[in-house]
């Protein structure tokens, strides 16, 4: 398919952002990946998983707690993608690209696919943000109209009351749905997958394979059907609606646009990093606790514009970027609390189901 091209300036805006970024990297003299407060992080985050795991199973706690731990396990699960895999993925994570790797690949301890991820998330989603055809995180047809130029159905006028319910299914649709699509039509959306080595392919059945004996045969085996399913669904929910709105409150909100390339000549009227500031929010980026859960994603314009550089360093950049965009004239959209954003992004479902 012909991708849509940006518009090329020679004095350009991002430009001038590396320069500010770069001189205040420089002027601190540390290094823009993680640090040791990232890596303690990530193992507080990989053994609370661990531990929550193996009480669940193997000690099966009494109903009520074990509820709350499903629950809790999923906000886990989220966080852990979040923090760790989300900053490898990208890089981010450590100056040591090894570590980088293994970050990343805790996605398919999670139950999804590092290769996948990285096309659909690093190479289609960071460079095409919000477009309409190419972005696949906002095609989610029929079920939902989530930019103006896509088709409108009569179901769409309730989408804002609906939301939550396949918000719910995001995991457990992209662990057992969505990746095997993604794989046997070697497409993501529109665009063509990139051609899977050998090794990516034993990696893809035999973690999926390690994911559904460690999440479906063992449980069972050792609780019994009908506590795993219940604890399954749960934690499967709660992670679903987690990881889902994290990524909704930062693109589909009223405030960011859902620019279109022109019919002719296939550009679209900003600069890339223009493009993703108009297309990206930011909320309750004075959170602590928020951010540190997240793992920084609420810093998204600055994620967006800087995905190689860890999350932690983001509230510093942040004021840099800000500082920018005034002077540019460019609107920073933020929000500075969670329920402003999630009001926003209901708001902005109510106005796409109406059209």
């Amino acid at each position: 398919m012909s991708l849509p091209k940006f518009a090329n300036i020679p004095h350009s805006f991002y430009g001038e952002l590396k320069t500010r970024i770069g001189d205040y990297f420089e002027q601190k003299g540390s290094a823009t990946t993680g640090n040791f407060a990232l890596f303690l992080k990530a193992v507080i985050l990989l053994l609370a998983y661990a531990a929550v795991y193996i009480h669940l199973v193997f000690f099966t706690p009494p109903t009520i707690i074990a509820v709350f731990e499903c629950a809790v396990f999923g906000c886990i699960i989220a966080a852990i993608g979040f923090n760790v895999m989300h900053d490898g993925a990208h890089g981010s994570f450590s100056n040591h690209k090894w570590l980088n790797h293994i970050a990343a690949f805790t996605l398919n301890m999670l139950g999804g696919n590092s290769f996948m991820w990285n096309m659909k998330h690093n190479i289609i989603h960071h460079a095409y943000t919000n477009v309409d055809g190419v972005d696949d995180d906002i095609d989610i047809q029929p079920w939902m109209r989530m930019s103006s130029t896509q088709k409108k159905y009569k179901m769409h006028k309730y989408q804002h009351y609906y939301f939550i319910l396949l918000y719910s299914m995001l995991y457990i649709l992209w662990i057992f749905v969505l990746d095997y699509v993604k794989y046997f039509k070697s497409k993501i959306g529109n665009m063509p997958l990139k051609k899977m080595s050998l090794s990516d392919h034993l990696i893809f059945w035999g973690f999926k394979l390690f994911h559904a004996f460690l999440f479906v045969g063992l449980p069972i085996y050792m609780v019994g059907f009908a506590h795993w399913i219940i604890g399954f669904l749960i934690f499967t929910v709660v992670a679903g609606i987690v990881l889902s709105l994290v990524f909704q409150l930062a693109h589909t909100v009223e405030h960011t646009s859902f620019p279109v390339a022109d019919i002719e000549t296939g550009k679209m009227e900003d600069e890339w990093a223009v493009h993703q500031i108009k297309t990206t929010a930011n909320f309750a980026t004075n959170n602590k606790l928020v951010s540190w859960l997240v793992g920084g994603l609420n810093f998204q314009i600055e994620h967006h514009l800087f995905p190689k550089i860890s999350h932690i360093h983001y509230p510093a950049i942040s004021k840099i970027i800000k500082q920018a965009c005034q002077e540019y004239g460019i609107v920073y959209i933020e929000y500075p609390r969670v329920r402003y954003a999630v009001a926003s992004h209901v708001a902005f479902l109510k106005q796409m189901g109406r059209g």
